[in-house]
């Protein structure tokens, strides 16, 4: 690691073009805008427009236009752009030593066989997702028509809610088990009470300083920027924490609505935060994540808690908390849409990465890739057949700014083991007795012994291997995901119950969604011929010097001729006067031979 320079090892003029490249394809993504359907409107932004009719529209036709036209306006214009960069990208992976850079993104892993755990991770969860996935195209086919949404066939990607159908959370109306119950969605609640953005991240802090943990700086609320601007500035609203190394300056940057879905986002963004301050005293060099994916559980962890039916009734954002079968199911299922349905989605993200820094796929292969990947591990299709004309990966944020995705899918994971481990602590799970207080019941909410032992993991920042602060967290080295699997049991049991009595087919086919084209191949143009090379100052002084002496050559040649020529015209004079007719052609015919003597 220490010896890591990344893409500083670039020589300075391939450096400019690699981060040029990059601010391009972010510029684009930033400021890409669409028009509405069916509408002379245009202008709409990703945020928070275009995600509101993703959430929101149930027309067929309307979603399937935003989709097509944002991938149009962002991914379409950063394809030509993109095989550039994954060239210099591996070149500087080069220069650090590495193959490419997939095996340069591997390194804080800190295993060689990171990538086939992950594999294993995603097998052991997969049946899981496959009962979700199923009851999700169910309920889809019975919003939408079999004929758009079929029985055997991976779910069209424009109807689950979200852009890149990542998570399924804003299906939740549509789909929920027990739709007679209080909604889990608590946005309705916090708008009639008045919550802003401010509010949102003073509850946020308010959870982690209950634990014993550190409160944000002035600093921070200072200098983090939590509100879309209104002064015209395009910004990425993609929310993201920032540490300014000094101890006491964070930030956050968040386009925040007031939603319930933007509150647990504030918790996993101030999560980052607070991994920041507790580490804030280790040697620069160790300022950091124990590794990617330790950065993104921490406030999703947390999240789990403040989520809880449990939760949400102390905060008084949820007027009761019932106990029964059926409002477990629910609680539950409100999660899965977010948990269970974003790990395929956040595996291929760099799975295909990594296909094409290693170079198995070529530019023209890169789009049918991508859907190759989402079929099979997703289950989704896209809204129309797609081709090598097409760069869809790159309509999403973290293709165009090129951020490792990997962090997601481990994150989400280590989320479900450090929560255990919490709730152990804080006296809330007993895992000899799971179902006198069931995991997905936990809210570690002011466990300061909760506390204690989180901030003992997270001080050690990237001190030590990751294997081993997992261990101070957890008690093991190693990811599993047993927990994952245990908090989401009932669901996973109720949902394989409700398949079956559907007679619903889990699984799908796939194949459908792109159509590669092989590059145009140009023929050869004609070689030029190459110019007569240009001589020297020596070359020209020896040309001229024959030259002279052709010239010398030739003059003393015609001046021979002319002499022999004036003689011979005497001598024939001479022999024409003495001699016969008879003997006059003889007499020619020696005049010219003698003539060809001279001369030759």
């Amino acid at each position: 690691m220490l010896s890591i320079l990344g893409t500083a090892a670039l020589p300075e003029d391939k450096l400019k073009m690699y981060n040029e490249i990059g601010t391009k394809m972010e510029t684009i993504y930033s400021s890409a805008k669409i028009c509405r359907f069916n509408s002379t409107e245009c202008g709409l932004s990703l945020e928070p427009e275009i995600t509101e009719i993703m959430a929101k529209s149930r027309n067929y036709d309307e979603l399937e236009h935003t989709w097509n036209q944002w991938h149009e306006m962002s991914g379409a214009k950063i394809r030509n752009l993109y095989p550039q960069f994954v060239e210099l990208s591996n070149e500087a992976a080069k220069l650090n030593n590495y193959s490419d850079t997939a095996a340069m993104w591997m390194v804080p892993y800190e295993s060689e066989n990171f990538r086939d755990d992950i594999e294993e991770l995603w097998q052991s969860l997969r049946p899981l997702y496959l009962q979700l996935h199923t009851y999700m195209r169910f309920k889809l086919s019975q919003l939408y028509g079999q004929d758009k949404v079929k029985p055997d066939e991976p779910i069209p990607v424009h109807l689950l809610g979200n852009m890149w159908a990542q998570q399924w959370n804003n299906l939740l109306e549509d789909t929920i088990p027990f739709p007679g119950l209080p909604s889990m969605d608590v946005t309705d609640t916090m708008m009639k009470k008045g919550y802003t953005p401010k509010k949102m991240f003073e509850v946020s802090e308010e959870f982690f300083t209950s634990l014993g943990l550190r409160p944000m700086t002035y600093e921070f609320w200072q200098n983090s920027v939590i509100e879309k601007p209104n002064d015209g500035r395009n910004m990425v609203c993609h929310a993201s924490a920032w540490d300014f190394c000094d101890g006491m300056d964070f930030r956050i940057k968040q386009c925040t609505t007031v939603t319930m879905q933007d509150l647990i986002t504030v918790h996993h963004e101030m999560g980052h935060i607070q991994y920041d301050q507790q580490y804030k005293n280790q040697p620069k060099l160790f300022r950091g994540g124990a590794n990617p994916g330790f950065h993104e559980a921490i406030g999703d962890t947390l999240a789990l808690s403040v989520a809880t039916p449990k939760h949400l009734n102390i905060i008084q954002l949820l007027e009761s908390s019932s106990n029964s079968m059926e409002a477990d199911i629910n609680a539950l299922y409100s999660f899965a849409v977010e948990k269970i349905a974003f790990l395929p989605f956040a595996y291929l993200m760099d799975k295909w990465r990594w296909d094409v820094f290693e170079g198995k796929v070529k530019p023209y292969q890169y789009n049918c890739h991508w859907w190759k990947l989402r079929e099979e591990y997703q289950g989704v299709k896209a809204p129309s057949v797609r081709s090598s004309d097409h760069f869809d990966p790159g309509a999403k944020y973290h293709i165009a700014a090129n951020v490792e995705y990997l962090r997601y899918f481990v994150s989400f994971i280590l989320q479900f083991q450090f929560h255990k481990s919490l709730c152990i602590e804080a006296g809330q799970y007993d895992p000899q007795n799971p179902s006198a207080n069931p995991l997905h019941n936990c809210d570690i909410y002011k466990s300061e012994a909760a506390g204690t032992k989180l901030a003992a993991m997270l001080s050690l920042g990237a001190s030590v291997p990751w294997p081993e602060a997992l261990e101070v967290g957890t008690g093991v080295r190693k990811m599993d995901s047993s927990a994952f699997r245990e908090y989401f049991e009932p669901l996973e049991k109720w949902l394989e119950n409700e398949n079956k009595k559907n007679n619903l087919q889990t699984g799908w086919k796939t194949g459908g969604s792109c159509k590669e084209k092989l590059p145009e191949i140009q023929p050869e143009p004609e070689p030029e011929p190459s110019p007569e090379p240009k001589p020297t100052m020596t070359e020209k002084s020896t040309i001229q010097h024959h030259l002279n002496k052709t010239k010398e050559t030739v003059k003393d040649f015609f001046g021979k001729v002319s002499n022999k020529t004036s003689e011979l015209k005497k001598d024939l004079q001479e022999r024409l006067s003495k001699s016969s007719a008879s003997q006059t052609y003889p007499a020619m015919c020696l005049l010219v031979l003698a003539f060809w003597r001279c001369i030759t």
